[in-house]
């Protein structure tokens, strides 16, 4: 393990009359020191579960052979449109109705709100398409939010898109 090297000179003392004290070197072996780090390392890696990120996969419909977005037809019966504003406001109505706001002081009473809302209209309406437009001023998280509630309340037909001012209009008037 360690080893206590005596050095023996044989040299000429520089000053007579005084005795130099020998110096003694030291010398540690670091093999067990070694293989208990390779030991730890080899532990660790094989014991830690590696996550993969998750994901959510999203279909886009085809381009058109003129490189142009498709037009896809809903009839408004069938569409649930809910209207995100900066601060976390959201809006919901299907169709033409008049727009609704999700009652909630909290952010997680709102999602909760909203979360109600998806899954009574979808199980009413299984071809309920929603429509998620959010406000260019609102957190990336508040789409995050809204993305995670829809995944949670397995609703898988929602397209998502910017508000437009005609949509500020719509809701300014409440």
């Amino acid at each position: 393990m360690a080893d206590v090297q005596v050095s023996q000179s044989k040299g000429k003392e520089k000053h007579k009359g005084k005795k130099k004290s020998k110096r003694v070197g030291v010398r540690i072996d670091m093999t067990p020191m070694v293989d208990v780090a390779f030991l730890l390392l080899t532990f660790f890696m094989l014991t830690t579960t590696m996550n993969k990120p998750q994901t959510m996969e999203i279909n886009l419909p085809p381009n058109d052979p003129s490189g142009k977005q498709p037009i896809v037809e809903v009839p408004e019966s069938n569409l649930l449109t809910v209207r995100v504003l900066d601060g976390f406001k959201i809006f919901w109505n299907i169709g033409r109705d008049k727009p609704a706001v999700v009652d909630g002081s909290e952010r997680k009473a709102k999602l909760i709100g909203l979360g109600k809302i998806l899954k009574e209209h979808n199980k009413a309406n299984p071809k309920l398409i929603t429509l998620i437009q959010i406000d260019n001023k609102a957190k990336y998280i508040d789409m995050v939010d809204i993305m995670d509630e829809l995944n949670v309340n397995d609703i898988t037909r929602f397209s998502i898109a910017s508000m437009k001012d005609e949509d500020k209009k719509l809701i300014s008037s409440i």
